[in-house]
């Protein structure tokens, strides 16, 4: 227990006292025999075999039924030895907890929630004061009473699409669509469920939605992009590059599909090519997955333009990224392709450092060495920020767990729906849409069994219905060791299907059952707990729990009433349940949380009751289904009465039954994606502006309060060239240029004309073969003709080491710079006035570089050999790409309001420590000066203010600290690079990135992807260490320096050194 030495202390003086009544015999049994020792119970029951969050609530449910207060207990112990000696035993040790626990944890709990809570009310007082009209009650948003049966206001939204010509009617335009899902071991058939911690249920979910969606009329194709493992400790066929998922019901639907339609498992190969990687290792590799998809669904956009878009790309519909590390990746494909985006957590962060936290185990430090916990936040949070929908299975998700969120909170959620049906303005906030849609499952294949287990038996006996493989072990295992133990197979069979964690609760099933003699003698205990072949083989907190069950067993004597089988494959467990069924049983899950509960489905399913933890999704399933009794997981006594109850009222038990088997079709996959297909169909469609057609710009809703009051129109109504760099001097111009209505038509004309003309010529630049690049000269612009890009994004804050660096790259590929072959790109924080001052000073001409990304991504420039005085060509198509949530004028204010609160106060004087930079400032880059950087708070700090006040926004802290620049949450330097490859057909593999050894915040993005990138050595090594502490976690946990794709220049190398590390890399030849 980190941080708790005391504690430690002083149990290993209780261990000292010694056994108690002079016997050292195992305490398991004392009790029973009439002799206790509380000492050794405490060590070697609780300490060694419960979870510490479970213990938390135990003692909060004693204390709050004891008369005297906690109060009279610190200051009287030995009133506490006397409750050991005399009191109930679990009731001395959870009191003993108490004392032990309760200061430390209680206190560090009450200071976490108190100060998130005032963060969240500060910032809801700031964002509501900061929108201009109150809301009267009836305008609060939805309320408990609105909710359908699964949790979903219905009211102020799209109709679900129920019926098939409605759903074709919107598909036909929304051919594709993209689900991510990174880690663990994905495939069709014969999934390996329970593998490890990365193969579990969510895996089976998003194989069967993916497989559902393609069945549903109007979808054409749906993929499934997850990572390629290629590795001898895993099955060969998880190196496949694609694996088809026919429909489970593919009657007819086979000769309907097209060539390319349906839905398929794509594996992008990314990180070590030759290892099976934890998920918690997997995040340096993220950019290379994001790359690698980008490219996939490029090449596939333009098959499927080929097939069905009349020559047209076809872009997905929607990317869903389930889980922190695909959501991560969903947004930043969603960023790169414009597209909308989905997400499902299944496991949320914040929720699990809440309960290792608890438990006190470890400190915060090594949970996040262990988990990475505070990169796998992170990426929740900007899965946040990028969603326009969030999918949860049931309430308790929203209200207990995303609330922990700096990006959720429910109640300025409601604020802000209200104000988008009033059509108000909300300048600039944005909370995503949370929908509840419990997961769908396959029931074609399920025939519930009305017959009992001597029906059954017959049957067998005619060989029409011989019992599977599993029922033989689940029979041996009854009656081993001793016929005395025996009983009847046939007996009702309470069946609990769970891994051995101390989450699920089975010990105290397992304590509930030996308790209850009646239950005993009316039914056996059947528990599936995941396969084992040595209980020392398996994870320690795995064999901890597995080794108290067995201990239960033994101290109440249940051989022959319970059954724990070693083994089971996928497909067995079906069988499971109709073997439940058929014994009149009851399935349970006593768990002390369940997020959802599939397993409940399932078992209703096949006709089986069911027994149910009261917190979580259960409560929701049961609301639907009523078939069977919800219980308190932390007592005893009510599980083995719910389950006595049913197992002995065979009305009760087929009235359950019945109820089940009535509603299940509620959770079915059709019913799942009619649902979920229609709150697509509600979010606005986006896609690459570029390619849209003019009239393809259909009314639908939008969920973003920002977009609810913006007049939306053609990009071609605000193409223009920019050649000036200063803010103020181009609004000028702007504004005379534009006074003539004629002039203003002449120019957007011609403009859209030659965009069109870019567009449809880029379309087939990525087809270009060596031998058309000699007769593509005149192509616009410059980087479409290069066989290779050379990136320079050193970051600094004075011009001379970034002027050194150029020469130098410049020097080291002189001859393939002058032959045309390789293309420079200048990916910067400065803005374009500062660039062309560095160009101007260091008498460097534009036109050696291809583009300018400025602002730290939030501009794109071109050059141009049309004007000498003018050569900056604005891509304004860019902008419209990343202007995703830009929360703009409402934003601005409130980082203003920000910077007026750094203060630094001196005496009477209060100096301030940032001020807004006007005229660095940009439409979509917000700049303030650093007067001393350290003390202005981190960046993350200022990230963090703003996801509370419902702003997304990305924050980079900049040049050394001395600058922040404020940016469209999906636009970054790095995500420039994949538009430029989106647009222009530019190779990602073919781009050198060039880095110091240190950077702005934003550097991270840089090192990582299928690109080359070359470190420095020597360069920005001065950079302050604060910049890196802007984040949440190490710059390890998210950049793999031993990566093939990271080179290091050695310190002070010549043109020449860096030439050869380059031949060294495969991009120059010697």
């Amino acid at each position: 227990m980190a941080g708790n030495d005391w504690i430690n202390s002083y149990l290993e003086a209780i261990l000292d006292v010694g056994p108690g009544l002079g016997e050292a015999k195992s305490s398991l049994l004392l009790r029973e025999r009439g002799r206790f020792s509380p000492t050794r119970y405490f060590v070697e029951e609780v300490i060694t075999g419960f979870d510490e969050t479970d213990l938390h609530r135990s003692w909060v449910r004693v204390c709050a039924s004891d008369q005297e207060s906690a109060g009279e207990e610190h200051e009287a112990g030995e009133h506490v030895l006397a409750d050991l000696e005399f009191g109930s035993p679990e009731k001395a040790v959870m009191r003993l907890l108490y004392l032990l626990f309760a200061p430390r944890l209680e206190g560090e709990e009450a200071q976490r929630m108190a100060k998130r809570r005032l963060e969240r009310e500060r910032g809801r007082r700031e964002a509501v004061a900061d929108m201009s009209e109150d809301l009267s009650e009836g305008e609060k948003g939805d309320t408990v009473g609105d909710l359908s049966s699964h949790g979903e206001s219905n009211r102020g939204r799209l109709p679900r699409i129920s019926s098939v010509d409605t759903m074709e009617a919107w598909a036909s335009q929304q051919k594709g669509k993209s689900c991510t899902f990174l880690h663990g071991l994905i495939r069709g058939e014969n999934m390996e469920l329970g593998r490890d911690s990365d193969t579990g249920g969510q895996v089976k979910y998003v194989v069967e939605l993916a497989r559902a969606l393609a069945s549903m009329p109007g979808v054409y194709r749906v993929d499934l992009l997850t990572r390629q493992v290629s590795s001898p400790d895993v099955d060969w066929s998880y190196g496949e590059p694609t694996e088809m998922l026919p429909p489970r019901n593919s009657e007819g639907l086979m000769d309907e599909m097209g060539e390319s339609s349906g839905a398929y498992i794509v594996r992008i190969p990314f990180g070590p090519k030759d290892k099976y990687v934890p998920k918690e290792l997997l995040w340096p590799h993220i950019p290379e997955f994001v790359d690698g998809a980008l490219s996939h669904i490029i090449q596939m956009s333009k098959v499927l333009g080929e097939q069905i878009g009349n020559g047209y790309p076809v872009w997905p519909v929607a990317i869903h990224g389930h889980y922190a590390d695909a959501g991560d990746s969903a947004a930043l494909l969603s960023g790169a392709l414009n597209v909308p985006m989905l997400f499902t957590g299944h496991s949320l962060g914040r929720d699990k450092l809440e309960q290792l936290l608890r438990q006190g185990r470890v400190t915060r430090d090594e949970i996040n060495s262990t988990y990475k916990i505070m990169r796998r936040i992170e990426a929740e949070e900007l899965s946040l920020d990028a969603s326009e929908i969030v999918i949860t299975s049931t309430r308790q998700e929203i209200d207990e767990q995303w609330r922990l969120y700096d990006g959720f909170d429910p109640i300025l959620e409601r604020k802000l729906r209200a104000r988008i049906r009033r059509n108000v303005s909300c300048y600039g906030r944005f909370m995503p849409r949370m929908v509840v849609i419990p997961p769908g499952m396959e029931f074609h294949h399920i025939i519930p069994h009305d017959g009992d287990m001597d029906a059954e038996t017959e049957a067998s006996e005619d060989g029409k219905s011989p019992d599977p493989p599993i029922w033989a072990e689940v029979v041996t295992m009854l009656c081993i060791l001793n016929n005395a133990f025996f009983s009847n197979p046939r007996k009702p069979m309470i069946l609990a299907l769970a891994r051995p964690d101390p989450k699920k609760n089975l010990m105290t099933l397992v304590k509930a059952f030996g308790e209850c003699r009646p239950l005993r003698e009316l039914a056996n205990l059947t528990l599936i707990m995941g396969n084992r072949d040595n209980i020392d083989e398996m994870t320690g907190t795995s064999a901890s729990v597995l080794l108290s069950i067995l201990k239960l067993i033994d101290k109440y004597d249940l051989y022959g009433q319970v059954a724990y089988p070693k083994h089971h494959k996928q497909h067995d467990v079906p069988e499971i349940y109709r073997l439940a069924a058929k014994t009149k049983g009851v399935f349970i899950n006593p768990a002390f949380i369940e997020p959802f509960g599939l397993t409940l489905i399932e078992a209703a399913a096949h006709g089986l009751p069911i027994v149910a933890t009261k917190n979580g999704g259960p409560v929701d399933i049961h609301r639907v289904l009523d078939n069977g009794l919800l219980v308190d997981p932390h007592n005893q006594q009510s599980i083995a009465d719910a389950l006595l109850k049913l197992v002995a009222d065979k009305h009760l038990w087929a009235k359950c039954r019945a109820n089940g088997l009535k509603n299940i079709h509620l959770f079915s996959w059709p019913e799942h994606c009619k649902t979920y297909l229609s709150k697509i169909a509600s979010c606005k469609p986006r896609q690459p502006r570029w390619l849209r057609n003019d009239d393809d710009d259909e009314n639908s809703e939008s969920d973003s309060p920002s977009d609810s009051l913006r007049d939306i129109q053609d990009i071609s109504l605000n193409l223009k060239f920019s050649f000036e760099g200063d803010k103020n001097e181009t609004r000028d111009n702007t504004d005379d240029s534009f006074d003539s209505e004629d002039r203003k038509s002449k120019l957007e004309n011609a403009m859209l004309t030659w965009s069109k003309g870019v567009g449809k010529n880029s379309q087939k630049s990525t087809s270009t073969d060596k031998g058309d690049q000699n007769s593509s000269a005149g192509k616009f612009p410059a980087l479409r003709r290069r066989k290779h890009i050379f990136v320079i994004a050193v970051d600094t804050d004075a011009s001379g080491s970034l002027s050194e660096s150029v020469r130098k790259i410049f020097a080291a590929v002189e001859k393939e710079r002058t032959e045309g072959s390789v293309g420079f790109i200048l990916a910067t924080s400065f803005n374009i006035t500062e660039i062309r001052s560095f160009l101007i000073s260091e008498k460097l001409n534009p036109i050696d570089f291809d583009a300018f990304i400025c602002n730290s991504g939030g501009d794109l420039y071109y050059s141009s050999l049309h004007s000498e005085d003018n050569p900056f060509v604005v891509d304004l198509y860019y902008h419209s790409h990343i202007e995703y949530r830009w929360g703009g004028e409402g934003l601005r204010k409130t980082l203003v309001r920000w910077a007026s609160s750094i203060v630094d106060k001196r005496g009477e004087k209060e100096e301030h420590i940032v001020v807004e930079d006007e005229e660095a400032s940009a439409d979509y880059c917000y700049s303030f000066k650093v007067q001393r950087a350290g003390v202005v708070p981190p960046v993350k700090e200022l990230r963090k203010l703003m996801r509370i006040q419902a702003l997304r926004c990305h924050v980079i802290h900049c040049q050394n600290g001395s600058k922040i620049n404020v940016i469209p949450v999906l636009a970054s330097r790095s995500q420039a690079l994949r538009y430029l490859y989106l647009r222009w057909g530019m190779d990602l593999s073919k781009v050198v990135v060039f880095v110091g050894e240190s950077g702005d915040t934003d550097y991270e993005g840089l090192l990582g992807g299928v690109h080359k990138s070359v470190v420095l050595t020597g360069v920005c090594s001065s950079a302050t260490s604060q910049l890196h502490a802007n984040r949440n976690y190490p710059l390890t946990d998210v950049v793999s320096y031993d990566s093939p794709n990271i080179a290091r220049a050695s310190q002070g190398c010549s043109s020449s050194d860096l030439r050869v590390l380059l031949e060294g890399i495969c991009f120059l030849k010697g």
